[in-house]
């Protein structure tokens, strides 16, 4: 199942899978252009790149900080369902 993290001003969409049967959660980043989209495709917990297509450097650094900054959030939905689904944080 693949569920929506979240839209940018500039029409990229981040999503994410449900947790894997390794554990990881794959987490796909795809920005609009005029021939198909850029992409990038990483996997948390490890943060291991898979892949990435057609973005500066630039951009690379800034989705992944989107990316690291969100990785608990990301988990978090993964593992219950998604946004959607997925109950609130309890105060630990």
């Amino acid at each position: 199942m693949i569920y929506p993290l979240m839209t940018l001003d500039d029409d990229t969409e981040i999503v994410h899978t449900e947790v894997l049967k390794d554990g990881s959660v794959k987490v796909r980043v795809e920005t609009p252009v005029f021939d198909g989209f850029n992409h990038l495709v990483v996997y948390l917990p490890s943060f291991k790149i898979a892949e990435v297509h057609n973005y500066t450097y630039d951009e690379f650094e800034k989705y992944m900080d989107i990316i690291k900054n969100s990785a608990d959030l990301i988990m978090h939905f993964a593992a219950n369902g998604g946004f959607e689904n997925a109950p609130p944080f309890q105060d630990r």
